[in-house]
């Protein structure tokens, strides 16, 4: 079983379930190890899916997590298809690998002349030679946005200097081959935006932040689009 496959099954196993399910529950069910089942776990997690885990009990989805039923033209499908394959270049392993999948569910979902066209290279990304995506940074950074968590690192700057930092993560955004944190800093006060390609010795704490006026993306957008 392919592992796109299996991640799916198992938040298909997760909605239908009555309540949490364990591990070995999971493992099971797919008749593999319970070992397994806690990697893609950790990988369905890291990723953003919606579930809740507690030692001893078991694992739970939040929500509502499948999509209801869609249907898209086949100029749409190639849109997604072109920003799957765009997103797996350039993102951090997780969310490179999360493209892929999606990919992958694209094709599996269309008939075979259309799958033809979504792999044909008349529609190809090329990432900018010489371009090293910071991944181990870029995943800390989308776990602390997901789950309003302080991250401490040292930042060293275009003059060479560097500071230590403890910000709230808000958004990241992509030029290209650079990714751009926008938070708020603790120390400065204020907002700021980072290179993450500049951020050493990044932290993701435990700590949580509390979203307040002020502070928020919204306030930050609001700034700068005024």
């Amino acid at each position: 079983m392919r592992r796109a496959e299996r991640l799916f099954r198992i938040i298909r196993i997760l909605r239908t379930a009555n309540g949490a399910l364990t591990a070995q529950k999971i493992a099971d069910k797919l008749e593999i190890s319970k070992r397994s089942i806690y990697r893609d776990m950790a990988h369905l997690i890291g990723s953003g899916a919606p579930i809740d885990s507690e030692p001893g009990v078991g694992f739970m989805l939040r929500a509502e997590f499948d999509l209801p039923p869609l249907s898209f033209t086949f100029e749409q499908l190639e849109a997604l298809a072109l920003g799957a394959k765009t997103l797996a270049l350039i993102a951090d392993d997780d969310l490179s690998a999360a493209a892929k999948e999606a990919l992958d569910k694209i094709r599996d979902a269309v008939p075979d002349s259309h799958k033809a066209k979504l792999d044909s290279p008349h529609l190809m990304v090329v990432p900018p030679e010489g371009t090293k995506i910071p991944t181990k940074n870029l995943r800390l950074a989308r776990r602390g946005i997901d789950g309003d968590r302080i991250l401490e690192f040292t930042y060293l700057a275009l003059d060479g200097k560097t500071s230590h930092r403890q910000v709230y993560p808000l958004a990241l955004t992509n030029f290209g081959p650079k990714w751009l944190l926008t938070a708020w800093c603790t120390s400065r006060k204020d907002f700021r935006d980072f290179r993450v390609d500049r951020i050493q010795e990044a932290n993701l704490l435990r700590e949580k932040f509390l979203p307040s006026p002020g502070k928020a993306l919204a306030d930050y957008l609001k700034r700068y689009s005024s």
